[in-house]
This record gives C-alpha cells, sequence and structure tokens, in this order.
C-alpha cells in the first residue's frame, strides 16, 4: 500500500514509496528479534530440565539403602587371674634358676658396706607438712649378722607423727631375700606374662605364700625377673602374718616397691625402696606420707663376712 504526503512546495499530493520500504525492514528486523528471544527461551527451558534431571538423580543417589547391621562391640572381662599362655621357658625351670641366683645375691650383699638413709614425708599438701630423716651405715659382723648404725642424729619436722630410731631399724630390717632356694617351698607362683623395665625386657610372677605364720612374716606379691639371666630385679609386695599387727612401729606403711641396682655387670641388689600410705590423726583428718629407703656408697667389707645357712627371710 502506497502512502502519500502532501507537499509543501505545489499545494499537491506526491507519492513516497520510500516510506513502504522502511515499514517493511522494521517488520524484518521484529520478527528476527522475536525469533531469538524464543531460541533463548527454549536454550534456558532446556538447562532447566537438564539440571531439574541432575538434581533428582542426585537426590536418588543420596537415598539410603537397606541400613547395615549394627557394629558387634565384644565384651572382655579382665580375669582375676592373669592367663598369658605358657611361660617361653618351663615355669619350675625359671623358679629354680631366680631362687639360685638370689642365694648368690644374698651372699654378695653381705661383703658390701654401705650408707642408707630412711626418709618419710608428708606430701598431704594441706597438712603441716614435714619430714623425717635418719642416715646410717649398714655393715656385716664377722658372724654373718647385718646391722645398720646411725651417723647422725635424727632430723624431723613432721607434726602429723614421731618416728623414733625403733621405728627406722624395724623399717630397715624389711626381708630383702625371700625367694632363696631354701624359700621358695613356702610359697605358690602364677606366671603373669612379660613386661618392659625401662631397657630389661621382664617376666612376671604373683607370689603368695603356702600357709602363714603367727612367729614369722612371709612376702606377698609380685616379682619381675630379668630374661636373661633369670635374677629378680623388682620387687612389689607386703609382708604378712597369721595375726595382723603394725610390725612394732607407728607408720602406716604396708605395700613396698624395690628396685634393684647392678653390680659387676652380674648381681642386681636392691638399693632403692619406697612405700606410699596414709596416717589418721585424731581429728580424723588423713595425711599422705612417704618413704623412701636409698643405698648408695657401696664398698667391699673390711673384714669378709662369715658364710652362713639361710635363715628364712631377712637379712
Amino acid at each position: 500500500m502506497e502512502t502519500y504526503r502532501r507537499g509543501s512546495s505545489a499545494g499537491r499530493d506526491v507519492k513516497t514509496p520510500g516510506f513502504r520500504v522502511a515499514q517493511r525492514g522494521e517488520k524484518s528486523a521484529h520478527l528476527t528479534e522475536k525469533k531469538t528471544l524464543m531460541r533463548s527461551a527454549l536454550t534456558v527451558t532446556l538447562v532447566m530440565g537438564v539440571l531439574l534431571l541432575l538434581a533428582w538423580d542426585a537426590c536418588a543417589q543420596e537415598q539410603p539403602g537397606p541400613l547395615p547391621p549394627p557394629p558387634k562391640f565384644e565384651v572382655r572381662r579382665i580375669p582375676s587371674v592373669p592367663h598369658p599362655g605358657p611361660p617361653p621357658i618351663p615355669q619350675q625351670e625359671m623358679i629354680q634358676r631366680f631362687a639360685a641366683n638370689e642365694d648368690a645375691m644374698a651372699r654378695v650383699y653381705k661383703t658390701y658396706a654401705f650408707t642408707q638413709t630412711v626418709r618419710v614425708e608428708d606430701l598431704s599438701g594441706t597438712g603441716p607438712g614435714g619430714m623425717f630423716n635418719a642416715t646410717g651405715e649398714v655393715y656385716t659382723k664377722p658372724d654373718g649378722s647385718q646391722v645398720w648404725r646411725i651417723t647422725g642424729q635424727p632430723q624431723s619436722t613432721l607434726k602429723t607423727t614421731t618416728l623414733t630410731l625403733e621405728d627406722v631399724r624395724t623399717i630397715v630390717a624389711l626381708p630383702l631375700f625371700f625367694l632363696t632356694s631354701g624359700e621358695i617351698g613356702n610359697y605358690n607362683f602364677l606366671y603373669a606374662g612379660q613386661d618392659k623395665l625401662d631397657e630389661l625386657n621382664t617376666y612376671v610372677f604373683q607370689v603368695k605364700p603356702k600357709q602363714l605364720s603367727r612367729t614369722r612374716r612371709f612376702f606377698e606379691g609380685v616379682i619381675w625377673v630379668e630374661d636373661h639371666d633369670l635374677t629378680i630385679v623388682k620387687t612389689y609386695g607386703k609382708f604378712v602374718t597369721e595375726v595382723e599387727s603394725d610390725a612394732g612401729t607407728k607408720l602406716p606403711f604396708t605395700m613396698f616397691e624395690t628396685y634393684r641396682e647392678n653390680f659387676q655387670e652380674k648381681y642386681w641388689l636392691p638399693t632403692y625402696t619406697n612405700s606410699d600410705d596414709f596416717i589418721t590423726a585424731s581429728n580424723g583428718d588423713q595425711f599422705h606420707l612417704r618413704l623412701v629407703i636409698h643405698s648408695t656408697d657401696f664398698q667391699p667389707n673390711a673384714q669378709p663376712a662369715a658364710p652362713t645357712p639361710n635363715a628364712g627371710p631377712g637379712r
């Protein structure tokens, strides 16, 4: 369709076909833009569809399947009696060998004179505290008996208890070699496995007396036997009788842990003993006390001890 406009100079109508061409161009551009928008909408729709499918697949994968059965927890009860299996060496052979070694250790021990310090310390913290300290020389008399002779006045700042020289002598008279060949027949032994003490591999035995006595004390506890020479290197336990008593001392100590030290690369001799326990005051308060017995400065006896038969526990 042609359009007309009025000419300004001649006052007549003039045909303008160029206007018609311009209108057709605009229509074509409009159609192109519409098609582009439709393609974009279709692309967005396709992308959204793909994303929805991916999300659905992910959700489907996250859906839990059949639940696995709950884990089974095995309850293991610790037996009161150890069951480590048989020792690498027959038990009776081990007992005979470390008992023979104890015979040798007891003999060698009496060939030395040494300094021995007894210390009792109050570790309560909230109590009055204090410490008792006494030092003596241990030597062997010609008849084979071993004695402790005090070398200075005992020093004490303890407030919870008092100690006498008789108490000290009772403490230092604790049996040290109680499993000699002549004594092992009084005990039952139970192999409890192996243990590591610093660089030493050891066999562990529980020890209990077969029968108690009114007149003497027997050891009840645990021993550690070095695995190379089958020598006792540590003990932990108490000394029991048929009639319980305070052993003639005001101290409450009952459990004693004793360590041994190597001499001449073949003898293991006791040099350090400690014990922790509590004492109850008259007002009901309890105080933590620690006992330490330390032997140092070992020197050969000036006069060799005469050999004596084994007389049971004690020095």
